[in-house]
């Protein structure tokens, strides 16, 4: 196993910082060739220029331009372990890195997140969107903490994950005050021939929609797909046409769409899960998400 120098990506990184050998010499009391010397053994270490001359300064090189945000992070880190074991404050908020289906219901997404900020001490949330595969990458790269999606991770990807079942809830159906009252009655036989907003191919819901239409006959008028839920429902607003969403979700909906209920149908299911590398849920963000979804979203 290879092992970096912490002392030769010192003497780099406050050489970096500094933009001089000289100006280095004096924080760190140490004379020019001994500097010069440590920063030789770093990048015959690494194989690999860190500066090159620009007139009479240095300038760091590409390699050294990734070396040093590197060491910039490492050394914050060692910094905010020594104020911690002396019990000062870090002033550091625990990051929380999560991958978002670009399918989810936006709305859905902050009632499951929000109880990672709601914890003692401060989170800060980092919200990644995009193709669930994609993300499911990401998170085996520890790139993500979590990856919240509406089913399961994909198994041919081949990763070693584990899928932590949030919650299940029925399907709502909504569209403006007019339009709730022209199909409401006769819910859901009244959808045939209903203008409808459906959500793109790629989501659960959308193949969801798709069987419980064909199985129950009925033929709505697609006016529009998305991939946005938050364009859809914005959409439906202006009176484009019905859609559908998460019942957890359906008070939200309602308020801040100025929507109505059309009718709500429990046998379609809308399952969310939070995907890990953890078999046991670890990070106290993702334990809050899992306890609340259980305890309050889902109940």
């Amino acid at each position: 196993m290879e092992w970096l120098n912490y002392h030769h990506l010192l003497y780099f990184w406050v050489v970096a910082r500094e933009g001089s050998v000289a100006k280095a010499c004096k924080q760190l009391h140490l004379a020019q060739p001994t500097i010069s010397g440590q920063i030789r053994a770093l990048e015959k270490s690494l194989k690999s220029s860190l500066f090159k001359k620009s007139g009479r300064n240095l300038v760091l090189t590409e390699t050294g331009q990734t070396v040093y945000r590197y060491a910039d992070e490492i050394f914050s880190l060692g910094r905010e372990l020594q104020d911690a074991l002396k019990n000062r404050s870090t002033g550091r908020a625990l990051r929380f890195v999560v991958g978002v289906a670009d399918a989810l219901p936006k709305l859905m997404v902050h009632r499951l997140l929000e109880p990672a900020l709601r914890l003692p001490d401060e989170v800060q949330v980092v919200c990644i969107d995009g193709e669930p595969d994609r993300l499911m990458a990401q998170l085996a790269l520890h790139e993500l903490d979590l990856v919240v999606c509406d089913g399961p991770a994909n198994p041919r990807l081949g990763l070693k994950a584990f899928n932590h079942l949030l919650g299940e809830c029925g399907v709502t159906f909504f569209g403006t005050e007019e339009l709730a009252r022209r199909y409401r009655k006769g819910f859901p036989e009244s959808l045939k021939g209903a203008p409808f907003l459906m959500p793109a191919n790629n989501s659960m819901l959308r193949r969801s929609l798709d069987q419980w239409f064909d199985a129950l006959g009925i033929r709505p008028v697609i006016r529009g797909e998305f991939s946005d839920s938050a364009l859809l429902k914005a959409f439906g607003q202006f009176g484009d046409g019905l859609f559908a969403a998460p019942s957890a979700v359906e008070d939200d909906v309602k308020r801040m769409y100025h929507v109505s209920v059309v009718g709500r149908d429990d046998s379609l299911r809308e399952r969310f899960y939070a995907v890990s590398v953890e078999k046991r849920l670890k990070h106290p963000a993702v334990v809050a998400i899992s306890e609340a979804a259980k305890t309050t979203l889902f109940r």
